[in-house]
């Protein structure tokens, strides 16, 4: 929001329509300013004579985003006053809008989102255009609809589709809208505000019916119906998110309201409200939303006021796995693409591997064949440079040999022109070495996509000390375009995400060899909320996988890892996780996990070589020491991660452990999930267990200054130092 306060303004036109607008750029978010204005407005159209019915709209053709998400902040950290309980539905929306004796009606462009589309259902009908998006998304925050939204929503579509739109947070365009009932009618932009008008004059004049939403009951179920619609919802919600309480919470919101009435509801979810908005789980939400936002601002680059150069054609090297996928989701974001590899076979199964992604978007209704046909036509094969001479942008994404990497940039020199980004996709090899042999060495940077490259939502944008911020600012702005969230890291082995996380597995292992159950530790870190634990994840990649990367944190980090042959034993006879249906777990027909109890012998084998004896206090942990054993080395990495000053800073490193690799986004990210723990705990264990079982858990010096002062891990001491 920005620093000019948010407003509404009122005009009275010759037919007594007051047209009440929501200024607020660029959403028009209903900061607390706005509420004032609006509820001001309001008021002053009820005391007019010459004003005999109201429109509500937004500014530049959008209606409003919804509650202003900067005042949570505020609010929850004691620096503004929260309003009033119920104020907003209460007072404003049910006693002062649906309550007045002058009809109203809401003209919804763009979008009405969150407390956007709560005032637009206090009106007594809605006009919306085709493509608006109207949606309650506030879960997506850990908090429920607080301007009344719990109440009307269902009165207006129904308890089961309102309760599909809170929990699954998804909006629905104008069009889909109307058959739903939540909208009255459509008007394509220009007639918007005209219809609108005419229809406020129509319920004033009898001819069209003045409904209060929050007093509707035709479109709710029968009582019988209702309650098992809702145990329903609450059965899902508890399988799909067992360890959030705010979706549940929402759910007896608006049973309260299906029960005792709108007021009582109204009440319930005034609370409710308030309850949550203080909760760790809305407060690390909140966070999320603020840091993904934030990745973009990278002091001595995205500061300096550079544009971003236009990216016309892109060359992808390599159509495998990950390069199939980068082109994939170039192609997506209408971006023509090159996609060359040595020869004609596999180019072919390259092109075939993109053709398959987007076929699979069509088979799931995402996609129209008409707009298929259109995405592949962007793509090209080719087997040599040729086509090289015109593009801005090269990924290479060949497997990982030095050799090979530094050959294929010295010929890309020679044949792109000479502004062309030359990027790699390198998750292991150090970028000053692949353009060792080039003089190009300001426009060389490293775009680390995820795999599956398509799917994924992060992209690591890996800086040099020579990379120019030229350089750094298109890409940033090439990872916004095909929808990726961008975060800039430094130059190191496993850059943010890889090295941040090599500890995950390595602790998984250590804990095995003393003792610890496989499956007992999988389990405990499902539970916590990772997608899987760190052995079923080990199968998902391979083993192959496992280990490359695994060996270069042993070359490069060897004072702080832990060997174990555990997996090379298995290797040996042929398990190499879920491709050969063995790993640590035994896959039948349907790709579906069992614990085997075959991994018994390996583990037995490993412990010889290792030498390592079972300590019974490990064969006995509980899920916290689990969770507390596996991830307190995972931030002891970050804490050296953001010293090094790899990256920008600490909201970075939440991003990367939620979007590369899906640390539980209600826990706020991996750095701020350890600062509600405290770093004196942290370090304290850290201590202890690195007496027992040695150097692998020692504190860094960072972690451990910190701890000193019982100081957050995430601030940093000087913001200024960013040391490549």
């Amino acid at each position: 929001m920005s620093s000019a306060k948010g407003r509404t303004t009122i005009e009275v036109g010759a037919d007594g329509v007051a047209i009440i607008t929501i200024i607020n750029p660029p959403v028009n978010s209903l900061s607390l300013d706005v509420l004032n204005s609006l509820k001001e407005s309001y008021d002053q159209a009820l005391r007019r004579d010459d004003v005999k019915a109201i429109v509500i709209t937004g500014a530049q053709g959008k209606f409003s985003g919804g509650f202003d998400i900067s005042a949570f902040g505020k609010i929850q950290g004691g620096n503004v006053a929260a309003p009033k309980p119920g104020f907003v539905s209460m007072e404003i929306l049910c006693d002062t809008v649906a309550a007045a004796r002058k009809p109203s009606v809401a003209a919804i462009d763009g979008l009405a989102l969150g407390g956007g589309l709560e005032v637009a259902m206090g009106c007594h009908a809605r006009i919306s255009t085709p493509n608006a998006q109207l949606g309650l998304p506030e879960l997506q925050l850990g908090i429920i609809p607080g301007f009344g939204g719990t109440q009307a929503l269902p009165r207006l579509v129904g308890i089961a589709k309102a309760l599909e739109m809170m929990l699954t947070s998804k909006p629905v365009r104008g069009q889909e809208a109307v058959s739903l009932g939540l909208v009255d009618a459509i008007a394509s932009s220009n007639e918007l505000l005209n219809t609108a008008r005419r229809w406020a004059l129509d319920i004033l004049e009898g001819k069209r019916p003045w409904i209060n939403s929050f007093y509707k009951t035709d479109k709710l179920e029968p009582l019988g119906e209702a309650r098992e619609i809702l145990k329903f919802a609450r059965a899902q919600t508890r399988k799909r998110a067992p360890n959030l309480m705010h979706p549940l919470v929402c759910i007896d919101v608006i049973e309260e309201g299906i029960i005792s009435g709108p007021r009582a509801g109204l009440w319930k979810e005034a609370e409710a409200f308030q309850g949550l908005l203080h909760s760790d789980t809305c407060k690390s939400l909140v966070h999320i939303f603020f840091a993904q936002r934030g990745t973009t601002k990278v002091p001595g680059v995205s500061d300096l006021g550079l544009k971003p150069r236009r990216i016309n054609k892109v060359a992808i090297l390599g159509g495998g796995l990950m390069g199939s996928g980068i082109a994939t989701a170039l192609i997506l974001s209408n971006y023509p693409v090159i996609l060359k590899e040595v020869n004609d076979k596999f180019l072919q199964a390259g092109i075939d591997r993109v053709k398959a992604n987007l076929k699979s978007r069509v088979k799931k209704g995402n996609m129209s064949q008409e707009k298929y046909e259109k995405t592949f036509s962007l793509l090209k094969g080719a087997l040599d440079y040729e086509s090289f001479r015109d593009v801005d942008m090269v990924i290479e994404a060949v497997i990982e040999n030095v050799s090979l990497k530094q050959q294929i940039f010295s010929d890309l020199e020679k044949f792109c022109p000479p502004h062309c980004i030359l990027a790699s996709n390198t998750s292991t090899i150090d970028l000053n070495l692949i353009g060792e042999k080039t003089k190009s060495q300001d426009r060389i940077i490293g775009a680390h996509f995820f795999s599956p490259a398509h799917v994924m939502p992060l992209l690591e944008i890996v800086r040099t000390q020579k990379t120019s911020p030229q350089v750094i600012v298109d890409l940033l702005d090439v990872g916004k375009k095909i929808k990726k969230t961008p975060v800039v890291v430094g130059n190191c082995t496993g850059f943010a995400v890889n090295r941040m996380f090599f500890p995950y597995t390595q602790a998984a292992l250590l804990l095995v060899e003393h003792g610890t159950d496989i499956y007992q530790i999988d389990r405990a870190i499902t539970k916590f909320g990772m997608p899987m634990g760190p052995f079923r994840l080990c199968d998902l990649v391979g083993f192959g996988v496992a280990i490359a990367t695994g060996s270069q944190f042993v070359l490069n980090f060897p004072e702080r890892t832990f060997k174990s042959m555990l997996i090379p034993l298995m290797q040996e006879d042929k398990r190499a996780g879920e491709t050969t249906r063995r790993g640590f777990y035994a896959y039948d027909e349907k790709r579906k996990a069992n614990p085997d109890p075959e991994i018994k012998k390996y583990v037995e084998k490993a412990r010889e070589v290792s030498g390592v004896t079972i300590d019974p206090k490990l064969t006995k942990l509980s899920d916290k020491d689990i969770v507390e054993m596996i991830f307190f080395p995972v931030v002891n990495e970050a804490c050296r991660v953001l010293d090094e000053g790899i990256a920008v800073k600490a909201a970075d490193l939440d991003i990367s452990a939620v979007m590369g690799m899906g640390f539980p986004p209600y826990r706020g990210g991996i750095m701020f999930w350890a600062d509600s723990l405290g770093s004196k705990y942290i370090c304290s264990r850290l201590e202890e267990w690195s007496n027992l079982y040695g150097g692998f858990f020692k504190p860094c010096s960072y972690l451990a200054q910190r701890a000193a002062k019982g100081a957050p891990l995430s601030l940093s001491e000087d913001p200024v130092k960013a040391r490549l």
